[in-house]
């Protein structure tokens, strides 16, 4: 069965981050220079929250927050729901679903940052998982070309 970790071996590491004490203004920068839905808020190393699309949506456009005095501490979600590498990915898709999130930060046992994967990366594996099936059984049932 196939794995986060799995994802990660493909995507690699990289997980763009920001601080606490940033402004939106430089987190919305960040997240449009990067074309990512998502930061993973980091203090020290550790992860302590995310800053989404939708937390700036709702908690600076919709209650008219000035994004350059808000901080990132402000409007993050601090709860974050996280997965580990050894996690199956339709654990991982149904996470996301029912919690209705795009994005899930993998740990490590020690609670170390591996990377991030999105609904966007499950959606491209299953992708590629079933154009890997139909070439198999294309050469299964026509023979090699």
């Amino acid at each position: 069965m196939a794995t986060v970790g799995e994802i990660l071996a493909v995507k690699g590491s990289q997980v763009l981050s920001i601080g606490p004490d940033a402004s939106v203004l430089d987190a919305a920068t960040l997240m449009n220079e990067h074309k990512v839905g998502s930061l993973v808020v980091m203090d020290a190393g550790r992860l302590i929250g995310i800053i989404t699309e939708r937390d700036m949506l709702q908690r600076v456009l919709v209650t008219r927050r000035d994004p350059v005095s808000a901080s990132v501490s402000d409007v993050m979600t601090s709860e974050v729901v996280c997965c580990q590498p050894h996690t199956t990915l339709e654990e991982a898709r149904s996470v996301l679903k029912n919690r209705r999130i795009r994005h899930l930060p993998v740990l490590d046992q020690c609670e170390q940052l591996l990377g991030v994967i999105s609904i966007g990366d499950l959606n491209a594996y299953q992708a590629d998982d079933h154009e890997r099936t139909i070439c198999i059984l294309h050469d299964y049932i026509y023979g090699r070309a």
